[in-house]
């Protein structure tokens, strides 16, 4: 699976950004989805993800309630809605693609396809 993350840039404490990912290779209706992150120094954590229908949707604690993770499988494309921004989600984004049957959503090693990140800066 190929997936090609956008959407990152410079943004203000308390601003809003949505972040895309369009994934080619596979049928993108099989494909578990998630997004993760990596801020300077730290190691990569789970954002948030969502099953093959969408129907299930899982985030991190640190973002409940000011993220919103969707996908479009008739564009091949996942979102990640970010709001209320604030400095510490500071990092670089990345979208991944599982095809495993034993699927955990905040797992790196459960997702086998990566996109290439997209840097978010939240300035205070």
């Amino acid at each position: 699976v190929q997936l090609q993350a956008s959407g990152g840039g410079l943004v203000q404490a308390g601003g809003s950004l949505r972040l895309s990912c369009a994934a080619s290779g596979r049928t993108f209706s099989t494909l578990a989805m998630g997004w993760f992150r990596q801020a300077a120094g730290k190691e990569r954590e789970f954002v948030a993800a969502t099953r093959r229908s969408g129907e299930n949707i899982y985030y991190a604690g640190s973002v409940k309630g000011r993220a919103t993770i969707s996908r479009d499988n008739a564009k091949n494309t996942v979102y990640l809605q970010m709001n209320s921004l604030k400095v510490e989600d500071t990092a670089v984004y990345y979208c991944a693609a599982s095809e495993s049957r034993s699927w955990i959503p905040d797992d790196v090693r459960a997702y086998n396809s990566w996109g290439q990140g997209t840097l978010v800066t939240v300035s205070s």
